[in-house]
């Protein structure tokens, strides 16, 4: 059992006992790191509960003089020492890529441990919602010839449009998450927003359990190529068909069932996650690689939470938003 004290230093402890993939057998070129990424993790998940966006913000509200933060600074440390403001930001910066597979190893242990498909189907649903940048737009016209209005403007973003938020700039955050009592988020990847579907969920796929028998997509997931890469894990990829409402072919029917099921699993997580972060407009930071680290992040505290309520025996996935605003 964790120890009586604030809800986030009890976050930060609960980070030691999450499972972390295994290191690659061949060592990347350069120097070893000298700080974990575990220590990382503990450091993104106060920055994304307390709205810390930089390494100099984490800093500046780690020499407040508050018995809460004294705890959290000290969980700070590794092996003695405390990385400096430098460290911080370049490892934060380079996070982006190992989040992904972090949140794959841990979204694979809470299956295990959580067993939502005990009651339910072994299905998956996939989609991916609209995440709006910060400051102004660039519009195509100024994008064609490298024009830029305003210095507000997050030229790393992209265009997309659908026909819920209609034409959008920004972000598209693609997840999977399991369909069931309980919506755990197995895989995320976050791209810009002119990307396709199709091109990103060969890497949700990847993070998926090996017990996946359905995963659920819409229209943008109906592709040859990745209904073979389905087959090859042992899994059937159920999508919405083009063309022409209504459809009359022998499996509309299965299809109308599966459909259902998507949405109410995956569209609203999406909806409850940008509430419970306070993302519904706009990401609060610009550049590609900031949104991800802060996206990706909050999907792992997501996970953490489950976690926490399942250690806690409180009902699992409610009560995220007041629970993080507590800490």
């Amino acid at each position: 059992m964790l120890p009586q004290s604030s809800l986030l230093v009890r976050f930060i402890m609960l980070i030691d006992h999450v499972p972390l993939p295994p290191p690659p057998t061949k060592r990347r070129r350069g120097k070893p790191h000298t700080y974990s990424d575990r220590l990382i993790l503990k450091a993104l998940v106060v920055m994304i509960v307390r709205r810390l966006y930089t390494a100099y913000a984490l800093l500046t509200f780690l020499e407040q003089d508050d018995p809460v933060v004294r705890q959290v600074r000290g969980l700070l440390h590794q092996d003695g020492c405390f990385p400096s403001r430098r460290t911080w930001e370049r490892r934060l910066a380079a996070f982006p890529e190992t989040l992904p597979g972090l949140i794959g190893y841990f979204g694979r242990h809470l299956v295990g441990l959580l067993k939502p498909w005990a009651a339910h189907g072994r299905a998956v649903a996939c989609d991916s919602t609209a995440v709006r940048t910060s400051g102004g737009l660039w519009h195509k016209k100024h994008k064609a010839t490298g024009d830029i209005p305003h210095t507000s403007i997050d030229c790393e973003a992209g265009w997309s449009k659908s026909g819920w938020h209609g034409w959008w700039y920004g972000w598209k955050l693609h997840l999977a998450v399991t369909v069931g009592a309980i919506w755990i988020p197995l895989a995320a990847e976050l791209t810009v927003a002119n990307i396709g579907d199709n091109e990103v969920a060969p890497k949700l796929l990847e993070q998926l359990p090996a017990e996946v028998r359905y995963v659920l997509g819409d229209t943008h997931y109906n592709d040859p190529a990745l209904r073979t890469l389905c087959h090859q894990r042992g899994s059937e990829l159920v999508a919405t068909r083009r063309g022409p409402h209504p459809h009359t072919d022998g499996g509309v029917e299965v299809r109308r069932i599966f459909h259902k099921l998507r949405s109410q699993s995956i569209e609203p997580f999406n909806g409850l996650f940008k509430n419970v972060f306070g993302w519904n407009r706009q990401m609060p930071v610009k550049g590609l690689g900031r949104t991800q680290l802060l996206a990706l992040g909050a999907i792992f505290l997501y996970q953490l939470v489950l976690l926490y309520q399942h250690e806690q025996q409180l009902p699992l996935g409610q009560g995220i938003k007041p629970l993080l605003r507590a800490a």
